[in-house]
């Protein structure tokens, strides 16, 4: 990880350097894996490391402080230090499954206690491996265009050969498919009314009369969730880039506590035939993206208490938002199926995260 963390480019003058930008990223890295929320946190946790563990991290005497910290991170270019830690990330990949698809979710936030310049929340789009839940890339959405614009920048850094790309219905966009279709990738994108024709299309078909290929039903989260997916070859063609079957799916909720639910009925298109891919594949495919709102954004606003956060100058938000990435990408490399639990387990002995790296860091997390 030191190594990796070298890449980045140092934005400050030599003058008055007292700590090497790679130390206080590391810190900052390894103070989020054991729960650090803020900035203060962070300084915190790196005043109270054994010499042992300083001379690990390359900390001098004194551990930098909270000030100095919060300039550097400010200043640090959150694009390049995204790329840096996802390209890390990506070179430890999960094996796998035998003949299964890689299937990467497109996906924004909005940090809701950030701010920036003109008072503007900030808002992020991320890339999220469903299999393992890393997240392989992360984007700031510029204020003056929205999370369109931003979806290919995002998926340039990231190796989609083969992929399908899963995303919501404002990324149903013709020349977004052209785009996946064009990196040898696939997709997977939800259909509302933003594409008004195409939608009308898809609800026009005779569902009732089509059987469905997947039912699942999910309790967490203080809901229960119940899914059923239909999927159908339209003979006439649908009227979106490289689409062939279409897909129908219905969602009903309710709280654990209530009794009323409430019914969502989406549809979906895809590239592939159903030579490429079966029914069961798409329906998983589909039923999964859903899972970057729990296994991230809840993980970071209920963890790490991101829209909480009050870190708003400069590029602040953005490297926190990829600090926090980071650690929840290394403690499911880990295998940590409890975010909260890897992090106190970290926090107890802080040497347990001296190697930073999911092959070798011995992380309960499942508690």
């Amino acid at each position: 990880m030191l190594a990796a963390l070298a890449r980045v480019v140092d934005p400050r003058a030599r003058r008055g350097v007292r700590h090497r930008l790679t130390v206080i990223l590391a810190i900052g890295a390894c103070a989020v894996l054991a729960g650090a929320r803020s900035l203060v946190a962070i300084a915190e946790w790196a005043h109270d490391l054994s010499p042992a563990v300083r001379v690990r991290l390359g900390i001098g005497r004194r551990a930098p402080s909270e000030a100095a910290i919060r300039r550097t991170l400010q200043a640090v270019e959150p694009g390049l230090l995204d790329r840096v830690l996802s390209a890390w990330l990506a070179a430890r990949t999960s094996e796998r499954p035998a003949g299964s698809w890689r299937a990467l979710a497109v996906d924004g936030k909005t940090v809701r206690g950030a701010r920036i310049g003109d008072g503007r929340a900030v808002h992020l789009l991320a890339a999220f491996d469903h299999l393992d839940g890393v997240v392989l890339g992360q984007t700031v959405v510029d204020g003056k265009s929205n999370e369109i614009t931003a979806f290919a920048p995002l998926l340039d850094g990231i190796d989609i050969t083969g992929a399908v790309i899963t995303a919501d219905a404002l990324h149903t966009q013709h020349r977004h498919a052209e785009y996946l279709i064009g990196r040898g990738a696939h997709y997977l994108l939800t259909v509302k009314a933003n594409q008004p024709s195409l939608h009308a299309q898809l609800r026009a078909l005779p569902w009732r009369d089509i059987p469905a290929v997947d039912a699942t039903r999910d309790k967490g989260h203080g809901r229960v969730e119940s899914r059923t997916v239909k999927l159908t070859t339209v003979a006439a063609g649908i009227g979106f880039a490289h689409a062939k079957p279409a897909v129908q799916i219905t969602r009903r909720r309710r709280t654990l506590t209530g009794r009323r639910w409430r019914t969502e009925t989406v549809y979906v298109i895809t590239d592939l035939t159903q030579d490429q891919i079966s029914a069961d594949e798409i329906a998983d495919i589909a039923r999964v993206h859903w899972s970057i709102e729990n296994r991230l954004h809840w993980v970071r606003d209920v963890t790490f208490a991101e829209d909480l956060s009050q870190i708003r100058a400069g590029h602040g938000p953005a490297v926190m938002a990829s600090l926090r990435n980071l650690a929840i990408s290394v403690h499911r490399r880990a295998g940590a199926t409890n975010i909260a639990a890897a992090c106190r387990h970290v926090a107890r002995h802080p040497n347990r995260v001296l190697p930073c790296s999911p092959g070798q860091t011995n992380y309960v997390g499942n508690e």
